[in-house]
């Protein structure tokens, strides 16, 4: 996580802090760092609430943080720390098919931060808006001592006629997922992901695929949020998607994989889903992984999944 370079965010000079600033010339600055993907009050920042049109449909909210010293250290760039913050956030809508309107952002800064890489945190963050389309329309600033923490929280809508959520397997239903897993750290994956938007408005389309979420804390735990009461999920360990050098331990548990994890309904033809996906994304592979079972069925080469603990908060 830590290459040779270094980008420090805290300044060595006084003078080339947020504190030698202020709030009102570093919020002027953030407007003109984030540019045209503000948009003018009271759309955008400058009022006391943003204003957005109606929805037509059901809307999804989302939030997310990255904190410094948990979620990025002084090895990631300021610009990839912006993006990132908006990227783990896409995440979540893509796991539920979902397209993003827009965006508000809370900033936590000890005074000691630098102005020139809080800058650079802006552009990397207004540089993916502008990519995905999503405005940044209003946010926070607050001073905390000792700390460097941005919370941006996501609003969204259905990209097709339904939203995909947690629930929703059943017994027989294969395991599926996109991408890759493991090594997000040492690969510097973490920062560098392409959130699965499309690839997650096109499985919302697919009436078989049953449930969905992304993968943020590590297969063996989020898997658990998405199989049914009363059954367990068997994985094949040979069937796991992995990193160039990455073991079974690490692909289930390193955690910030950002792909997508699905229940497709025990009827599917598998070979003509495949088929299909690799049609629609042939650079984004999709693999399945095993079959939800009834909790006290014993599968001859599968994986006991207790055995494995991703990441868990406060623990």
């Amino acid at each position: 996580m830590t290459p040779a370079g270094s980008f420090e965010p805290f300044a060595k000079n006084a003078a080339d802090s947020v504190g030698a600033w202020g709030e009102s010339r570093l919020i002027a600055s953030i407007r003109g760092w984030l540019g045209s993907i503000s948009p003018r009050a009271p759309f955008g920042i400058g009022d006391d609430c943003a204003v957005l049109p109606a929805s037509a449909g059901p809307q999804l909210i989302t939030v997310d943080p990255v904190i410094f010293g948990r979620h990025f250290d002084a090895g990631v760039p300021a610009r990839a720390v912006g993006a990132k913050l908006l990227k783990r956030n896409l995440s979540d809508l893509a796991a539920m098919g979902g397209q993003p309107t827009a965006a508000v952002l809370a900033l936590t800064l000890d005074r000691r931060v630098d102005c020139r890489w809080l800058e650079s945190f802006y552009r990397g963050l207004a540089a993916a808006a502008r990519k995905f389309g999503v405005p940044i329309v209003g946010g926070d600033v607050a001073q905390a001592d000792g700390v460097l923490a941005a919370s941006l929280t996501l609003l969204g809508t259905a990209a097709g006629p339904r939203v995909v959520t947690r629930t929703g397997a059943r017994r027989g239903d294969t395991i599926w997922v996109t991408g890759v897993l493991g090594g997000s750290l040492a690969s510097g994956h973490h920062y560098r992901f392409t959130p699965r938007l499309a690839e997650g408005a096109w499985l919302a389309r697919q009436p078989d695929v049953r449930a969905m979420m992304d993968l943020s804390d590590g297969l063996a735990k989020d898997l658990h949020a998405l199989t049914p009461r009363g059954n367990r999920a068997a994985l094949v360990e040979a069937a796991l998607p992995r990193r160039r050098r990455v073991g079974t331990a690490a692909a289930l548990t390193d955690g910030e994989d950002y792909e997508l994890v699905f229940a497709l309904a025990a009827k599917t033809d598998r070979a003509a889903f495949a088929r299909a996906w690799d049609r629609a994304f042939p650079r984004t592979p999709v693999t399945e992984v095993g079959t939800f079972v009834a909790a006290d069925r014993t599968v001859p080469g599968t994986l006991d999944l207790s055995a494995y603990q991703g990441y868990e908060h406060l623990r």
